[in-house]
């Protein structure tokens, strides 16, 4: 699938572009950028960004998904369709929730839970201590195997 996004205000601090600009996706993928894409080509949808900016996905460092324990308040999905909603591609959710995210076990679960939901990257935040009394240690080796790229608050 196609998409041009018409006349935005682009912001890549990457490639150090600040500035009017169409951009074209293919397959949800930056296939040109440039100051005018004609609407010749074929796009299966135009979008007028006219007074938006255009950015790279943002990442949510702090969050509270609540999942599990505490899901009448948010849940992965509700959090995933709220950040993605706002532009969010990534989000770090903290470990207060019940149980802890102190153990692989728990750990994995909202792991597997966010990998079903499949919105954005979920990279949650283990524990550091267990429960988050600041007593005891968690098995940090413990939780480098449930996921390599999770957090230690």
């Amino acid at each position: 699938m196609k998409t041009l996004l018409k006349n935005g205000t682009l912001i890549d601090y990457k490639t150090n572009i600040f500035g009017k600009k169409d951009v074209l996706l293919e397959d949800e993928k930056i296939a040109k950028i440039d100051d005018k894409i004609e609407e010749t080509t074929e796009v299966d949808k135009i979008i007028d960004c006219t007074n938006l900016y255009v950015i790279p996905g943002m990442i949510d460092m702090h969050c509270h998904l609540r999942e599990p324990g505490f899901e009448h308040k948010e849940t992965i999905e509700t959090g995933s369709k709220s950040a993605v909603a706002g532009g969010f591609t990534t989000i770090c959710p903290m470990p207060n929730t019940k149980p802890t995210p102190d153990n692989k076990e728990v750990l994995q679960k909202i792991i597997e839970e966010a990998k079903r939901v499949n919105l954005c990257n979920v990279l949650p935040y283990a524990s550091v201590s267990k429960g988050e009394k600041g007593e005891e240690l968690v098995n940090f080796e413990e939780l480098k195997q449930a996921r390599s790229n999770c957090f230690f608050r």
